[in-house]
């Protein structure tokens, strides 16, 4: 066997050997006794989902890059080897499948950083979304009000998440979080390039009108309130508030979901006449969804 197909095994091999005992090496890692309890659980934060997955989209990154530094070496090696064992037609055959192998798998490679990378954008700006909105509550705590992060909720059919839950003296508010981009130069007559207008039925962008969270904050909202009166045993009303980061809300007409910018969500909620939840209430809806939210493990 010709010595540079000898030394491009072996490059192989060893990148292999590297790229999985990688792998295996952080997955038993995760597994080392930590300083804390074994039955430690922590509150959930404000996107602790998307914070979760952040993690797993990079880890998914890093070993993409890695397959594809690893695949100049194999298919070396199976060029050399097509050059010293084929001839004639054969020989351009074996080369031109090579070849082929080596374009397609490069652009599969690359479709799948390419979309990677941008799921990744996404997920980084409705995470950093969510802390905004986290950010925001933070006031509501020393004024009676318990506030809840990405609530796990659903069955195990149909998993979701309830992005902030609010109690306190005004009631139960669910809060569902939107991060929208804003597009430059997509402003049109009625509508500013940082505005979203609600008239009680559809929002208004700079670019067009839709629907876009208002039946998901309504449906989350109507899931947490049949949740609590089959646990606790009585209704619980629970509203519907849908918030969007970084833009300019205005309300023209009331609807079944109210929608804000995070900065208004303190003022809206604030008792306002007879309190709806009396601190027994508080206390015993807090504790539900303090154990339904603290799982947060090392």
């Amino acid at each position: 066997m010709p010595s540079s197909l000898v030394f491009i095994f072996i490059y192989a091999a060893i990148f292999f050997a590297v790229f999985f005992g990688g792998v295996v090496w952080r997955k038993r890692s995760r597994k080392e006794r930590a300083p804390f309890p074994e039955n430690a659980r922590l509150l959930r934060g404000p996107g602790e989902s998307l914070r979760k997955k952040l993690i797993a989209l990079d880890e998914r990154s890093t070993l993409e890059v890695l397959f594809a530094f690893g695949l100049p070496p194999l298919v070396g090696a199976g060029l050399v080897w097509v050059a010293t064992h084929l001839s004639g037609y054969a020989l351009l055959a074996g080369l031109v499948f090579a070849l082929l192998g080596l374009l397609a798998s490069l652009f599969l490679v690359t479709q799948r950083l390419v979309g990677g990378i941008e799921k990744w954008r996404n997920t980084q700006l409705g995470y950093f979304g969510e802390r905004i909105v986290g950010e925001s509550l933070d006031p509501l705590k020393g004024e009676g009000f318990r506030v809840f992060h990405d609530i796990p909720a659903g069955d195990a059919s149909h998993p979701f998440n309830i992005d902030h839950v609010i109690v306190g003296p005004s009631g139960v508010f669910a809060i569902e979080t939107k991060t929208r981009r804003k597009r430059k130069g997509a402003g049109r007559p009625g509508v500013a390039e940082h505005e979203i207008i609600y008239d009680g039925q559809v929002l208004a962008y700079p670019w067009g009108e839709d629907r876009h969270g208002l039946d998901q904050a309504l449906r989350q909202a109507r899931w947490l309130e049949g949740n609590l009166a089959q646990l606790l045993g009585q209704p619980i009303p629970v509203q519907p508030l849908l918030t969007f980061p970084g833009w300019m809300v205005i309300t023209r007409a009331r609807g079944l979901v109210t929608v804000l910018n995070p900065k208004q969500i303190p003022v809206a909620v604030a008792p306002n006449g007879s309190p709806v939840l009396n601190a027994a209430q508080i206390d015993l809806i807090a504790r539900q969804l303090d154990s339904r939210c603290r799982d947060v493990e090392f």
